[in-house]
């Protein structure tokens, strides 16, 4: 293989600080390389990182469809236990700007259980946790 996994992603949100307060506050994440020229940040779980990218004018960009727009259909995030994804739901659900699509359900009758969100900057961002 040429590849050897990935190494970040890239994402434009329409409020940086926003988006970066949602993976550092609610869910724990470390952020870095922060560049107001650009602007962007990233952020990481120690595992995975995210290069959030400001848009240029965050009133005149086409909310996200995941039927109508190529690209990113949605992140997934996996979550290490099944309580944990309960708490988070409770937080997140309370959160500024966080948009449940979801509450905690069953993947296809279970194990899986997974939840839908979309974060302050208009990610759509899916928590699962695998099951036992």
């Amino acid at each position: 293989m040429l590849t050897n996994g990935l190494n970040h992603l890239g994402l434009s949100v329409k409020n940086l600080a926003a988006s970066s307060a949602f993976f550092v506050e609610l869910l724990g994440w470390e952020q870095s390389a922060v560049d107001l020229n650009y602007p962007r940040c990233a952020v990481s779980d120690g595992k995975l990182k995210l290069t959030l990218w400001q848009v240029r004018s965050p009133d005149q960009v086409a909310e996200f469809s995941r039927r109508d727009h190529l690209g990113l259909h949605h992140l997934a995030l996996e979550i290490s236990t099944q309580q944990a994804l309960q708490q988070l739901y409770q937080s997140a659900r309370d959160y500024p700007g966080v948009t449940i699509e979801f509450a905690p359900q069953l993947v296809n009758g279970g194990p899986r259980v997974h939840m839908m969100c979309a974060e302050p900057g208009g990610l759509r961002i899916e928590f699962i946790w695998p099951g036992q």
